[in-house]
């Protein structure tokens, strides 16, 4: 598994923790609004905004927060306007980072940004300097010791996954954006648990990184992640698992 996937599943298995603090509750009803103001508020027809509901389901959020996000995107609600913004850059090593934010102030939020990278090593870049190192992939994560493997290939191929991969402790299975759905509904109803799903930005090669700057780039991950105006971090690093869970 590359560094960056183990590091995606390590946080979404702590979201309740997230979830405490609030943060992962404040992401989702901006994704929902979002979703819900460029594609319609009804989820039968907009495929994000049903990924967000299921995603804030899936985080005991309540109906009525999921309602009034709605509503809010929907322009039936008033309430603060988000737009979509990407920023890319460098971290220690020359990992590549691209980050997907929902903002209602655009000079907050890169200043904020630009601060962080500061501070642990990175710096800014020009839009479309990593970018290219990106592709757009749904991502499933299945822990080894709980799936049968030949049941996994079969099923996913079957619902027209591109890939399944062991690393590690895990399976991933990888598809096409548009797939996603389709093959989510299989693994469902087929019974295999996967411990994280989503579209994800996955990159095309990677950067290993150990020691100090290991440490540095997991440091620049938790203080991008700590940013509420920062939706996903995405990133090539390559960083030894056990020093991945030692900071899970």
């Amino acid at each position: 598994m590359s560094g960056h996937s183990k590091w995606a599943s390590i946080k979404h298995k702590k979201g309740a923790l997230d979830a405490k603090r609030g943060r992962i509750f404040t992401r989702l009803i901006r994704e929902i609004t979002v979703a819900a103001k460029l594609g319609g508020g009804d989820p039968t027809g907009n495929a994000r905004l049903r990924s967000a509901i299921q995603a804030a389901k899936a985080e005991n959020m309540p109906k009525d927060n999921i309602d009034r996000a709605i509503k809010k995107g929907t322009g039936e609600l008033a309430g603060v306007s988000y737009e979509e913004v990407s920023y890319e850059g460098y971290g220690p090593g020359g990992v590549a980072l691209l980050l997907d934010c929902l903002t209602d102030n655009k000079n907050r939020t890169v200043a904020d940004i630009k601060y962080v990278f500061d501070r642990h090593g990175g710096n800014l870049g020009e839009p479309g300097c990593v970018s290219w190192i990106f592709e757009k992939k749904g991502l499933f994560l299945f822990d080894k010791e709980k799936v049968d493997e030949e049941k996994l290939i079969e099923v996913a191929l079957d619902a027209g996954a591109e890939d399944v991969r062991q690393t590690g402790d895990e399976f991933e299975a990888f598809t096409t954006p548009g797939e996603f759905e389709k093959v989510k509904r299989a693994f469902t109803d087929a019974g295999l648990a996967f411990t994280f799903a989503e579209v994800s930005m996955i990159p095309q090669n990677t950067v290993r990184l150990e020691g100090k700057k290991a440490e540095q780039m997991l440091n620049l991950m938790e203080a991008l992640e700590e940013n509420d105006d920062i939706n996903h971090v995405y990133a090539n690093f390559d960083i030894p698992d056990e020093v991945i869970e030692a900071r899970g």
